[in-house]
């Protein structure tokens, strides 16, 4: 007979964020806020779009920003430049935030009047989609030098996420990348998942991005 046991830790670690997401969440809900979680790989576009957003709807509801890197400072500073409030969260070398480390952002952020809260996650297309933050929504950003074969190189992502931004349309005129093909591809891993066409840069398309967070905010609150 065996005198040792064999636990799978992955399964029972997983089950304990699931169950803090889930916590906090709730707490989030009673309190009429809605937490996004960002994700992307590097480059994106994903703090320009924030900046950008913050820029637009920041006369019509109250925003707040979680920046979370492995270190640095660099997108707090940017976002600071737009008013917002801001705080910066370092991993320490981990390429993800799960819900513990979200809550103690947020307890260090102290905006319980914000109407949106944002978690810019660590720049990743793997790691950040594998730990449930306690965010009601996921959201993603595409951009179109990274080829619309995303989705299917890296699944999990867009299956967690609700909305994917197409970011950067303006050079699609320079790159192989076929919209068409994006969405198809975004459909197969979240059938029903919104596809949003933007160029952060230039403003093309994020009309159609704040309409759909004002409609999530509101839908929150009620």
């Amino acid at each position: 007979m065996e005198n040792y046991r064999v636990i799978e830790v992955k399964e029972a670690v997983r089950a304990n964020n699931d169950r803090r997401a889930d916590e906090l969440r709730a707490k989030l809900k009673a309190r009429g806020q809605l937490l996004i979680n960002l994700m992307s790989s590097p480059g994106s576009g994903k703090t320009t779009v924030l900046a950008r957003t913050i820029e637009a709807l920041s006369g019509e509801m109250k925003i707040a920003v979680m920046e979370a890197d492995i270190d640095s400072d660099v997108d707090a500073a940017a976002i600071s430049a737009t008013g917002a409030k801001v705080i910066q969260l370092h991993t320490g070398g981990m390429c993800h935030l799960d819900a513990s480390m979200c809550e103690q952002g947020l307890d260090g952020l102290d905006a319980h009047e914000a109407d949106l809260i944002v978690l810019e996650n660590v720049g990743n297309l793997v790691c950040p989609a594998e730990f449930d933050t306690g965010a009601a929504v996921n959201a993603t950003i595409l951009s179109v030098p990274e080829g619309d074969d995303k989705p299917l190189k890296y699944p999990l992502m867009y299956q967690v996420c609700d909305v994917v931004l197409v970011n950067k349309i303006d050079v699609l005129p320079y790159f192989d990348f076929d919209l068409d093909a994006c969405r198809a591809n975004v459909e197969k891993r979240h059938p029903g998942a919104r596809v949003i066409p933007v160029c952060a840069k230039t403003g093309e398309g994020m009309d159609e991005w704040y309409r759909w967070l004002r409609d999530q905010v509101a839908a929150h609150k009620a």
